[in-house]
This record gives C-alpha cells, sequence and structure tokens, in this order.
C-alpha cells in the first residue's frame, strides 16, 4: 500500500513538474516583432500582398513538450494595409472583412502536432486550431517552425515562431466574387513573444 501511495505521488508531482515548464508568453505588439501578411492573386495577372498593422496574442510553450502548447491570436480587421487607401477599404467593407461588424479575425489553437525539423535544422509542427473570419470559423493547420528562445537584451526572455497555411475566401461567408483565381488567400505569420515574469 505505501508503495502505490509513494509511486501515485511520484507521478503527480512529476506530472506538476511538466506542467510548470510551460511558459506563458504574451506577443510582442508593442515592439512591433509580430506580423500576418496575406497573398492572394488579382484577376489572375499578378498578386496583391499586404498585412495587417495591429495584432496580438498570447501563448503557452516549452520546447521539451511543444504539443502541449495552446496559442490564441487576434487580428484587428480595420487594419489591413495594402499601400492603398482606397484598396484597404475596400477589403475592409461588408464586401470582405466587414470590419464595421467584425472588429477581430481571432485563431485559437486546438492541437499541435511534431513534425520533425526542416532543412535548417529548426523544429517544426502542425498547429490545428478555429480561425474565426467576418463571424465564420473553420478549422485549419498552420505549418509552424520554432525559430528559436533566449534572453533579450532588455532582461526579458523570449520565444519566436513562423507559420504558413493556405485558406479560400469562400469559406468564409459570402464574399464579393473576384474570379476563381482570387478565392485561394497564403497567410504568412510571425511573431515573437515576451516571457511572462
Amino acid at each position: 500500500m505505501l508503495k502505490k501511495t509513494l509511486a501515485a505521488l511520484a507521478i503527480g508531482s512529476a506530472l506538476l513538474s511538466a506542467n510548470v515548464m510551460a511558459a506563458d508568453y504574451t506577443v510582442d505588439k508593442e515592439g512591433q516583432h509580430a506580423f500576418v501578411d496575406f497573398k492572394i492573386s488579382h484577376l489572375g495577372y499578378s498578386f496583391i500582398t499586404g498585412t495587417f498593422k495591429d495584432i496580438d496574442g498570447k501563448f503557452s510553450f516549452d520546447a521539451a513538450k511543444p504539443e502541449d502548447s495552446k496559442i490564441e491570436f487576434n487580428v484587428n480587421t480595420s487594419s489591413v494595409f495594402t499601400n492603398n487607401a482606397e484598396r484597404d477599404k475596400h477589403i475592409a467593407s461588408a464586401d470582405f472583412l466587414n470590419a464595421s461588424k467584425f472588429a477581430k479575425a481571432t485563431f485559437v489553437s486546438t492541437a499541435v502536432k511534431s513534425t520533425g525539423k526542416n532543412a535548417a535544422g529548426k523544429d517544426t509542427a502542425d498547429v490545428t486550431g478555429d480561425l474565426t473570419i467576418a463571424g465564420v470559423t473553420k478549422p485549419v493547420v498552420v505549418k509552424a517552425t520554432f525559430l528559436g528562445e533566449g534572453k533579450d537584451p532588455w532582461g526579458g526572455y523570449r520565444a519566436g515562431f513562423e507559420g504558413t497555411t493556405n485558406l479560400k475566401r469562400s469559406d468564409f461567408g459570402k464574399q464579393k466574387d473576384l474570379g476563381p483565381s482570387s478565392d485561394a488567400v497564403e497567410l504568412y505569420i510571425s511573431f515573437e513573444g515576451v516571457k511572462a515574469k
């Protein structure tokens, strides 16, 4: 009986230690070390690229147990920037993002699966989550890469990631039809998080 009790305590202690290892981070919005960029075909003749200038988020991460990671990301939809004010206004309108009604686009992870290392030796993972745009939520998979972690010059501790995913505008409600070639959108995400003290 005593052995079973001690074994249970040891297992419980190990589980608690494992949970303590995961650290909480806040995406570095203030330092502008976070980006959500997009690329979409323009009529099949060229591409439009853009970014969102106002994003925030938080995540929990332990390099030794990446499968336990969690992330929440928020994008201010009215902060879209494509270097053309009229186009930005149109993208934010009810034809597309409907930013006046849906001020935020969000991503909340539901699972993380390690996928090995890339050619540069960086750890990679498939991050599955719920993406909500204009009030419509769909599951997506982000191909993520852990870029590194360590102390920064200001006394903090950081961890950085990048990822890509592809989606269809038509999956997120009725949006203005720009032709078949303009339905697919490529997303690139890159961010640093500052560890909570």
